[in-house]
């Protein structure tokens, strides 16, 4: 059975072939090719979702707050104009 020293000189040996190899720029290269698409695609990651899913969240909060506000001022200006 091989030790975790052998298992490491074998890793390190593979990673610098590959590091020296076109295989290192392909890898680099799909990666900017993805981001290029998911950027034209108009993607964005989770953080950025949750992010806007808050203020949208807030957003309506202060909404329905404003829109209870308008309803009593309309309630009592009507009920000011019919003492009138």
């Amino acid at each position: 059975m091989l030790d975790s020293q052998k298992i490491n000189e074998i890793s390190n040996k593979i990673k610098d072939v590959v590091s020296s190899s076109p295989l290192g720029d392909v890898e680099k290269n799909l990666n900017a090719l993805l981001r290029g698409v998911f950027t034209k695609m108009e993607l964005v990651t989770r953080e950025e979702f949750e992010v806007q899913a808050e203020v949208l969240r807030n957003t309506r909060q202060k909404l329905a707050l404003l829109e209870a506000r308008l309803a009593e001022l309309e309630a009592a200006g009507s009920g000011a104009q019919q003492e009138s």
